[in-house]
C-alpha cells in the first residue's frame, strides 16, 4: 500500500476537497481510499444518539471536526469507531488515517448531508504541515451543495451537545451565561409566602406571584434516553425561601439552559406563572439545621418551558429591599479539628489552602435505565492551620466546569454540603449533589465571605510563609482513598455495596477490556505471588538497540495495554508480518511508530496494524501560563489577599528554579535491579494460557511537585482530554519533579488453578510528602515486603531510620506458597496506558470468609 496521502501539492492544495470529488463522482456513497488520508481532530462533540435503543454501548454519537490545513469539516464518526474516542485513544490535536469515508442523506429533511467516516487506519502524530497551524479558526469551513454546515449536531433532531465525558456539565452555546440582571420594577403587593401554596395546591386557582432567596442549587441532572421526544432532558432543583420557610423549586427542560448559570445560590427570585405539584421523596437534599424555619416537603415549585410558561425574573443585589425579609444563606463551616468529632452523613462547609489536587478520574453509574453514565471526580487535599492534617475531599463535577477543572495548589478552596465519611481510621468528606464550590477568583460578594470561621482562615493564612507551603505540595499520580480495611471479607449480598467480589485472574481481561478513558475500578484477585522485580525510579535511559534485536521479539500487548496471551502469539505474528508489508514507507512523516513496552526485564516493539487497530502514542497538548486573580474578598479580612498572592507566587518561582528536571520516563525503560521467583513459577510460566503484563511503571502513575509556573499545562493534564485543540499548546513542556518516589514492585500474580497470571504494580509510600500518606494511620511493622505490602507504606523505625525500598527484596521468599488476595486499582490512562497498580495485599490470615447467612 502507498504511504498517507498528502495533496497537499495538488491543484486544489485541498486533500479533503480532492477526496470528496472522488466521493461525488463515485457510483456509490461510500469510498474507500487507496492510501489512508491524514487529517487533524480540532474538535469531538458527543451528543445522544437518536438511533439506537437504550443500553448499548452505541447510545452516543460523536462528531468529529477535522482539517487538512486548508479546509475545516464536521463529520460523524461512525458507531463501530466511536470507542477509539472513549478510551482515549483519539484526541483532539491527534492525526488520524481516514481509510474510508461516505455520504450520508438526512432522507427525513430536505438539503441535509453530511460525511461519515467509516474507518480509521490508525491515530498518529501529527505531521509538520498540521502542526503549522496556529488559529483553527481561521480556516474556512467546508460548505458545498451536498454538504450541509451545522453549528449543532449533525443528527438534527438534537439541539445540544454534551460535555465529552460526562452529562452534568453544561456545555455549548444554548447555555445562556450568567450576565448581571438588568434593573427590574416588580409589584410586590401581591405576592404570596411559601407557607400559603398549599392552600393554592388544593384549589383551583392559579398562585400568586412569589418572591424568594435561593439557599442551595443542585447539579445538572440529564435524564435523556435514545427515542425520548424532548428537545433538553435537563432537570435542576433549588432550596428557595422566604420568611415563612424553605421549599424545593424544580427547573425542567429548556428553562434550564436559559437559566441554569443565572440561578446562583443567594440570588433573589419574582416568580410567575410557575406551578405546584406533590414534591419527589427519594431525592437528596441538603442540609439546613441552621435556620429556623420550616421546611415544606409535601410539594414543589415547578418551572415549566409552557403549560404554563414561567416567569422568571432575578432581581439586582442592590434593589433587594430589606422589608421583604428574605432570610440569609445558612452556612455552617467546619474546621479539619472538629471534622474528627462529626458524625457519618454530617453536612458542613469547609474552607481551606489546596496542598494536593489529584486528576479528573470518571466512576461508572450504577444506573441499570438509560444510556452509560460516568460521574467525574477528583481528590483534593488542604489545610486550614487547626491541625496538621488536611481535609480530604472527594470532590465530583458540582456543574461548575470553569471551577472544578481550575483547582489548584496554593488556591483558597471553599465546598459545600460536604458530608462527612467516617471509615474505621479514616475521616475524608465527600460532595453531595448540592455541594458548590469556589476558589480563588469566585470569593468576591458571595455570602460567606463574612462568616466567622471564614474570617479566621483568612487571618491564618497572612501568617504563612510561601515557600514552606510551597514544599507541601504536590499534583496527580495515582490516589485512592480511604484505605481498604485490614480484613478481607468478600462480597455475598449484591446489595453490599461497600464491599468487593472476588474476582478471577482469567476475568481480569475483560475487565481491561471494557474500561473507558480515566474510567477507574477496584477489583480483587486471588492467587500467589509467583515473581516480584525491583525497578528504581526514575529509570535510566537504556543503549540504544539496533534495529535487528528490537524486531526479535514482538510478544504483543492487547488493546488495553496488557500483555497478549500466549494463546494468541500467533495471531500476533501475523499482524506483525501484515504490518511489514502494508505500512506506509517509512519516509513519510506520519508513518506508523513502533513503541516500545517494557515486560519483565525485556523490552518489546508494538506495532501497528490494520487488524489491530493500534494506536500511535502522542505527545498530550498543554496549555499556557495563567495568573490567577485572587483580590476579590471585600471586608477588611481580605483586603490584604492581592498583596499577600504576589507575594507567594514570587516566592512559587524562587522555589520551582532550584527543582531538577528528570528524563521522559515514557521514552525511557528500566531493567529491574533486583527480582525474585517461586520454585513453582519456572515450572508453570510456560503453561500458563493468559499472561496478562503491566508494563512500566507510568509517569502518570507517580505524583509531582506543583511549579506555579507550569500551573496551565499541569491542569491541562491532570483534567479530562479536552474537547477542543489549542495548537498553541503543542510546544508546551514542563518539568516532571516527582514525589517521594525512589523505586517500584512489579508483582505477578498466578492464579489457583495456576493458568493465568496478571502482573501489577506496587509503589510503597515513603514518605510523609506522598500525598497517599495523608489520612492513614502508622502502623508498626517488621518492613518486610509482605509487611509492606499489607500495610502500603515503609515504616520509620523508632530510631527514625527507614530502609530503602530495594532492601525489602531480601525477604521476598516469605512470599513462598503465601495465599493472598490482592487489591488493585485499575484505571485507563487514555492511549492504550493502563493504570495496574495493588493498593493493599491480604494475606491468608487477613482472609475472613463471609456470613453464609447474609
Amino acid at each position: 500500500m502507498a504511504g498517507p496521502a498528502d495533496h497537499s501539492d495538488s491543484g486544489s492544495g485541498s486533500a479533503l476537497q480532492a477526496v470528496f470529488e472522488q466521493l461525488r463522482s463515485a457510483h456509490t456513497l461510500s469510498l474507500t481510499l487507496a492510501s489512508p488520508l491524514c487529517l487533524a481532530v480540532i474538535a469531538l462533540d458527543r451528543y445522544l444518539s437518536s438511533q439506537h435503543p437504550s443500553g448499548e454501548s452505541y447510545s452516543y454519537s460523536y462528531d468529529l471536526t477535522i482539517t487538512d490545513g486548508q479546509w475545516r469539516m464536521k463529520c460523524q464518526l461512525a458507531d463501530s469507531l466511536t470507542r477509539w474516542v472513549r478510551t482515549g485513544s483519539l484526541r483532539c490535536g491527534s492525526g488520524v488515517l481516514v481509510s474510508q469515508l461516505s455520504l450520508f442523506h438526512d432522507e427525513t429533511r430536505l438539503s441535509h448531508s453530511y460525511l461519515r467516516i467509516d474507518g480509521i487506519h490508525s491515530v498518529v502524530e501529527l505531521p509538520e504541515r498540521l502542526l503549522a497551524i496556529k488559529d483553527v479558526e481561521k480556516i474556512p469551513q467546508w460548505c458545498q451543495d451536498y454538504v450541509t454546515r451545522s453549528d449543532g449536531p449533525l443528527q438534527l433532531s438534537r439541539k445540544y451537545y454534551l460535555p465529552l465525558w460526562i452529562n452534568d456539565d453544561p456545555y455549548g452555546s444554548v447555555w445562556i451565561p450568567n450576565n448581571p440582571p438588568p434593573d427590574v420594577v416588580i409589584d410586590v403587593s401581591r405576592i404570596t409566602l411559601l407557607a400559603d401554596l398549599d392552600a393554592f395546591f388544593h384549589s383551583s386557582r392559579r398562585p400568586l406571584p412569589l418572591l424568594v432567596r435561593i439557599l442551595h442549587r443542585s447539579r445538572i441532572r440529564y435524564y435523556g434516553k435514545p427515542g425520548q421526544n424532548i428537545d433538553f432532558p435537563f432537570q435542576v432543583y433549588c432550596e428557595v425561601a422566604d420568611q415563612s420557610g424553605v421549599m424545593s423549586m424544580v427547573v425542567w427542560n429548556d428553562l434550564c439552559p436559559e437559566w441554569f448559570n443565572r440561578l446562583t445560590v443567594g440570588s433573589v427570585l419574582y416568580l410567575q406563572h410557575y406551578s405546584l405539584k406533590h414534591s419527589y421523596q427519594k431525592r437528596s437534599r441538603p442540609q439546613i439545621h441552621t435556620l429556623s424555619l420550616m421546611t415544606f416537603h409535601s410539594i414543589e415549585i415547578c418551572l415549566n418551558p409552557r403549560s404554563p410558561a414561567s416567569v422568571v425574573t432575578v432581581i439586582p443585589p442592590k434593589s433587594v429591599q430589606p422589608q421583604w425579609d428574605l432570610p440569609d444563606v445558612p452556612y455552617n463551616f467546619a474546621t479539619r479539628s472538629e471534622v474528627d468529632s462529626m458524625n457519618s452523613n454530617q453536612a458542613c462547609d469547609v474552607i481551606g489552602l489546596v496542598t494536593y489536587v489529584g486528576r479528573v478520574e470518571r466512576i461508572r453509574s450504577k444506573e441499570k435505565t438509560g444510556p452509560e453514565k460516568f460521574w467525574a471526580y477528583r481528590w483534593v487535599h488542604a489545610v486550614d492551620g487547626t491541625t496538621d492534617s488536611p481535609f480530604i475531599l472527594e470532590i465530583f463535577s458540582s456543574s461548575q466546569p470553569e471551577i472544578f477543572n481550575n483547582v489548584c495548589p496554593m488556591t483558597y478552596l471553599v465546598c459545600t454540603q460536604m458530608r462527612v465519611c467516617q471509615t474505621g481510621c479514616s475521616v475524608y468528606l465527600t460532595s453531595s449533589t448540592e455541594t458548590q464550590l469556589f476558589i480563588t477568583g469566585c470569593h468576591k460578594k458571595q455570602p460567606y465571605v463574612n462568616e466567622p470561621k471564614v474570617k479566621a482562615f483568612i487571618q491564618w493564612t497572612k501568617t504563612l510563609k510561601d515557600s514552606v507551603m510551597l514544599r507541601r505540595t504536590a499534583v496527580g499520580g495515582h490516589y485512592c482513598y480511604p484505605p481498604a480495611p485490614p480484613t478481607f471479607t468478600p462480597i455475598t449480598n449484591s446489595n453490599m455495596t461497600n464491599e468487593l467480589s472476588i474476582t478471577a485472574v482469567a476475568e481480569l481481561k475483560g475487565e481491561l477490556e471494557s474500561l473507558q478513558y480515566r474510567e477507574h475500578r477496584r477489583v480483587a484477585v486471588q492467587g500467589y505471588v509467583s515473581a516480584v522485580q525491583y525497578h528504581t525510579w526514575p529509570p535510566q535511559p537504556e543503549p540504544p538497540h539496533n534495529d535487528q534485536q528490537e524486531g526479535v521479539s514482538v510478544q504483543g500487548v492487547s488493546d488495553t495495554g496488557a500483555a497478549i496471551p500466549h494463546s494468541t502469539k500467533d495471531e500476533m505474528t501475523q499482524s506483525r508480518r501484515e504490518t511489514d508489508s502494508t505500512s506506509p514507507d517509512s519516509d513519510i512523516t506520519v508513518s506508523p511508530k513502533r513503541r516500545r513496552v517494557l515486560i519483565g526485564s525485556r523490552v518489546h516493539r508494538q506495532y501497528f496494524t490494520r487488524s489491530k487497530m493500534q494506536y500511535d502514542r502522542y505527545n498530550e497538548e498543554e496549555e499556557e501560563e495563567e495568573q490567577p486573580d485572587e483580590g476579590e474578598f471585600e471586608s477588611e479580612e481580605f483586603e490584604g489577599e492581592d498583596e499577600h498572592t504576589s507575594v507567594r507566587q514570587s516566592a512559587v518561582g524562587k522555589e520551582t528554579d532550584q527543582t531538577s528536571q528528570v528524563p521522559d520516563v515514557q521514552q525511557a525503560a528500566s531493567h529491574p535491579a533486583a527480582s525474585w521467583e517461586s520454585r513453582v513459577w519456572p515450572l508453570v510460566k510456560q503453561q500458563v494460557a493468559d499472561h496478562i503484563g503491566c508494563g512500566r511503571l507510568d509517569q502518570e502513575s507517580i505524583p509531582e511537585k506543583f511549579h506555579f509556573e507550569d500551573r496551565e499545562v499541569l491542569l491541562h493534564d491532570l483534567n479530562l482530554s479536552p474537547a477542543r485543540w489549542n495548537p498553541d499548546l503543542t510546544s508546551q513542556t514542563h518539568r516532571h519533579t516527582p514525589v517521594a518516589c525512589t523505586g517500584y514492585f512489579t508483582l505477578t500474580i498466578l492464579g489457583l488453578n495456576q493458568t493465568a497470571a496478571v502482573d501489577v504494580l506496587f509503589v510503597p509510600v515513603v514518605s510523609s510528602d506522598d500525598p497517599r500518606a495523608a489520612g492513614v494511620p502508622h502502623t508498626q511493622h517488621d518492613n518486610s515486603l509482605l509487611s509492606c505490602m499489607s500495610s502500603g507504606r515503609l515504616c520509620v523505625q523508632p530510631d527514625g531510620s527507614c530502609p530503602a525500598p530495594g532492601s525489602l527484596m531480601s525477604s521476598a521468599p516469605q512470599l513462598e506458597s503465601e495465599r493472598v488476595v490482592c487489591i488493585v486499582d485499575l484505571c485507563l490512562l487514555g492511549e492504550r496506558r493502563v493504570e495496574m497498580i495493588c493498593s493493599k495485599l491480604y494475606r491468608t490470615a487477613d482472609v475472613c470468609q463471609p456470613d453464609s447467612t447474609q
